[in-house]
């Protein structure tokens, strides 16, 4: 490693965040505040005290079982052989995943299933994509502080699924 990767500049930000809401438009003095950029959103809030220790555990269950079973978007090209046409509708290739792959995959699905569909979109956003909670609420066109309740929901389904 290198001294500029390790180095907590590149780990923490300041921000500068608007004063005190009582304060006259005119007067509120400017502050900045310290934000770790390796924190994901579920461990922002776990400390802050929004999740229990216990939904924090199944939202990093779900989280591990979505990258292990690589459901992520590819951000390479993929530099296999073209597949050979046997047909004029061209050949359709099956994705090569691995029995570990393919058993991620079903529990992932079989979370987010027992979840529901409504709870899904908040899940995976916070979880798996790693939006901020105000980023998501914003995108499935929330009110603010609804995407903690109903996130909460959400990962209290999915512990009962992992039985956590």
């Amino acid at each position: 490693m290198t001294k500029a990767s390790t180095s907590p500049s590149r780990l923490l930000a300041e921000r500068p965040v608007a004063g005190d809401a009582a304060a006259p438009a005119n007067k509120r003095p400017a502050r900045s505040v310290t934000v770790n950029l390796t924190e994901s959103p579920l461990g922002w809030l776990l400390a802050r005290g929004h999740i229990s220790r216990r939904q924090f555990d199944a939202g990093e269950q779900l989280r591990t079982d979505w990258e292990r079973a690589q459901l992520a978007p590819r951000v390479t090209m993929a530099w296999d052989a073209a597949p050979v046409a046997r047909s004029r509708g061209g050949a359709v290739r099956q994705p090569d995943m691995s029995g570990a792959q393919l058993d991620a995959r079903r529990r992932f699905e079989s979370a987010v299933a027992e979840a529901g569909p409504g709870l899904a979109d908040i899940l995976w956003r916070v979880v798996c994509a790693g939006e901020g909670m105000r980023d998501a609420e914003t995108a499935l066109a929330w009110p603010a502080r609804a995407g903690k309740v109903v996130l909460g929901l959400a990962l209290d389904r999915v512990a009962a699924y992992y039985r956590l």
